[in-house]
């Protein structure tokens, strides 16, 4: 008979033998303007491609996203629209460092199929439209926590046009959503990311055109790793910045700073 302490060994033995269980390993949640779904979902995927890793994308308000970030939301990156928020975060002790710029934004106005404005980008069939009390409804982003919000006012004040659209503005909890109201009829048009409008999914659903840079504050992005980052966060930061993920950002209009 074996005794008792050379049965424990055996079976000691036996389980050192046995293959570990794997536990899943959660995908890291990246917190994205809104701006960025189309083509970070497109650098995601390709960053899946190229090492086998995950992450799983929430996109929203950039002032938003500062909020939760503040209050101790888990995400471990941060992509704003607006490098002021990664700033501030940075600041407040929240984050790795002061992050890098990723990308300058540009907006547009955009009109939907059918009976529309005409789009141009001085905003004079808007002027036009506006004055003849054909403008029910006027999509933005909501400027209290949306960037792209903030830079469409900006614009529209340039134009002098903001005051006489009061009534008619249609606000977006992102710009995402401000682009969803410019194309499907709840507005007759609005002022959204440049980036949005060359998604694929929005291919022939509108009519667009570039508003000049100078009309309002540039839309300086920047991201950041923040406190609680992974190894897979921190990957798909320094993907985010490789020549591969940098011609995505540039293929959905996107102006590339130098690569720090």
């Amino acid at each position: 008979m074996l005794r008792k302490s050379s049965l424990r060994s055996l079976l000691l033995g036996l389980l050192a033998c046995l293959p570990l269980p794997t536990m899943a390993v959660e995908a890291p949640a990246v917190a994205a303007a809104s701006d960025l779904q189309f083509a970070l979902e497109a650098v995601a995927a390709r960053f899946k491609a190229d090492s086998g890793q995950s992450v799983r994308l929430v996109f929203g308000s950039s002032g938003n996203f500062y909020r939760q970030i503040s209050e101790g939301a888990p995400f471990q990156l941060f992509l704003s629209a607006d490098e002021h928020y990664v700033e501030q975060l940075a600041a407040a002790g929240k984050t790795r460092d002061s992050g890098v710029l990723y990308a300058i934004g540009r907006i547009v106005l955009l009109a939907a199929q059918g009976p529309r404005l005409k789009v141009d980008g001085e905003l004079q069939g808007l002027r036009a439209a506006l004055a003849a009390g054909q403008v029910r409804r006027f999509a933005i982003a909501n400027p209290e926590h949306a960037p792209y919000g903030q830079r469409a006012e900006e614009a529209l004040r340039h134009a002098d046009l903001w005051d006489g659209l009061q009534g008619r503005l249609v606000l977006g909890e992102n710009v995402s959503q401000a682009a969803q109201f410019a194309t499907s009829g709840n507005a007759q048009g609005g002022i959204i990311a440049y980036s949005l409008a060359l998604a694929p999914n929005l291919a022939g659903r509108g009519e667009w055109a570039l508003i000049p840079q100078d009309w309002h504050q540039p839309l300086r992005q920047r991201m950041v790793l923040l406190n609680n980052a992974n190894a897979t966060s921190e990957a798909f930061y320094r993907y985010l910045q490789e020549p591969a993920a940098r011609a995505i950002m540039a293929d959905y209009g996107f102006t590339l700073p130098a690569a720090e």
